[in-house]
């Protein structure tokens, strides 16, 4: 019992004494007359009212407490108890009122205006006692029974998912309050399921990104099936880490795996800052798809200057040069496999266009190259400084144009590019025609400004090899 209601209990039972030893008063204070009764209280009936008033506040509040720490069955029943037998009182004084003393008797039949004349009244005064009665109930019955109903909401809310109310609260007597218990421990249960859940989700996504899982149109892993599909245009993205194979033959598997990772741990962060996502490690390598080709190009530029701090930042180990072909088309992104080996992955020609694009890319000893089909998809307003280096030969006699992006070299370097592009891609059409002599001046043309540029250096040896060739 708590202390409340302790403190309550003690002053009914204080009150109970006083209001039964005025009451007296307070009888002898009404009177019966021809017209019903009178009242004309004396200041010890008005003491003994007070003293009333207070005990049956006190008393109700103690019925409620006692009430709320019962079973439903018997809250019902006690609850209805007493107001059942005043009912009942008031229908037996109603059909029998020759039982109280003949002037009270008189007294009530005048106020309730029952008689000879029309002793259909006390039907209708029958009649509303027991509508009153009929509503009491309905209202006892509707409170009691209202944490019933908060189960019905909240076992419906457990139904669809968990409730984010921090508790659950349903009713104060002790049969509702296990109840609350359970269903907490059932919330609390669900809350760490869909916790794990989220957290296998999470760990999941490092091995299958959510970028991936968007293209597919699946909202988690678990919709994964065997056989999803679906085909959109992206663009790929190859980086190769050149070196770092030369490097490994000098460290120890752990230190290869460190050195390797050093560097990996800096790209893929920028490919999703850029919207991108890892298809795949690939050793010293990363294939990457972007949903938008101007941000795969912001994308390897942000890589190769990054690669160029960590270069400086490790003086102890030689530096990793940085190759990146980057291609536009149509992708397959799928699930692959089996039922018990399930692999999310893309399929494209794109794909095997970006592995040749990086051949060129070493040959020529150009750091960023992209394909005509990712420059068409580069939007107005996109920026950025290229050259034409050449065609890659396609089976069925197609050639796919490349472009190298001028915008990872220096300011310097950068403006002098620009100033010889239309003379340097000159001399590549003229080596892609057989013009070998036209093409090694504009190439010695290009090399006598920028002795460095490597592109032009390889096309200018090319041309003297092709035309010794012709002179042989």
């Amino acid at each position: 019992m708590r202390l409340s209601t302790k403190i309550f209990l003690i002053i009914f039972i204080i009150t109970l004494i006083p209001s039964v030893i005025f009451s007296k008063y307070i009888f002898q204070g009404i009177k019966v007359t021809e017209a019903g009764f009178s009242v004309n209280f004396g200041t010890l009936a008005i003491v003994g009212l007070c003293f009333m008033g207070l005990n049956t506040i006190f008393g109700t509040i103690c019925y409620i407490r006692f009430l709320r720490g019962l079973k439903l069955s018997k809250v019902l029943f006690f609850a209805l108890a007493p107001l059942t037998i005043l009912y009942g009182a008031g229908i037996y004084l109603i059909a029998d009122l020759a039982k109280l003393p003949p002037q009270t008797a008189k007294a009530v039949r005048t106020i309730l205006n029952i008689g000879t004349e029309n002793q259909y009244n006390s039907v209708l005064w029958a009649i509303l006692l027991t509508l009153i009665y009929i509503l009491i109930s309905f209202l006892t019955f509707a409170y009691v029974c209202r944490p019933i109903q908060k189960i019905e909401k909240v076992t419906a809310k457990l139904g669809d998912g968990r409730i984010n109310e921090k508790s659950i609260n349903i009713g104060k007597s002790k049969q509702f309050k296990k109840i609350e218990n359970s269903l907490e421990k059932i919330n609390y249960n669900y809350k760490e399921k869909e916790n794990k859940v989220k957290q296998v989700d999470l760990e999941a996504q490092k091995f299958i990104p959510k970028q991936f899982l968007r293209f597919l149109g699946k909202g988690s892993i678990a919709e994964l099936e065997l056989g999803n599909q679906v085909q959109k245009r992206a663009t790929t993205l190859f980086c190769d880490l050149l070196s770092s194979t030369k490097v490994s033959t000098t460290l120890s598997l752990e230190e290869n795996f460190n050195f390797i990772n050093s560097y990996l741990n800096v790209i893929s962060p920028l490919i999703r800052k850029y919207d991108g996502f890892v298809d795949k490690y690939l050793g010293d390598g990363i294939l990457a798809v972007f949903p938008r080709a101007e941000r795969a190009v912001e994308c390897a530029h942000a890589i190769i200057r990054i690669i160029e701090v960590k270069n400086k930042s490790q003086k102890d180990l030689p530096d990793i040069d940085t190759k990146i072909s980057i291609n536009t088309g149509e992708i397959i992104f799928g699930v692959v496999g089996e039922e018990e080996r399930k692999s999310p992955t893309i399929i494209s020609d794109v794909v095997n266009l970006a592995s040749k694009m990086e051949e060129i890319n070493k040959y020529l000893g150009t750091k960023m190259v992209f394909s005509k089909q990712t420059l068409n998809e580069f939007p107005e307003k996109f920026e950025i400084a290229y050259r034409y280096i050449g065609s890659l030969s396609i089976e069925g006699g197609v050639f796919l144009p490349l472009f190298e992006s001028l915008e990872i070299y220096s300011k310097n370097t950068r403006e002098k590019l620009v100033r010889l592009k239309a003379k340097f891609e000159n001399g590549v059409r003229e080596y892609n025609d057989g013009k070998f002599k036209d093409a090694k001046q504009s190439f010695e043309e290009v090399l006598r400004y920028l002795p460095e540029d490597k592109p032009s250096y390889v096309y200018f040896n090319k041309c003297v090899e092709k035309l010794s060739k012709q002179e042989i």
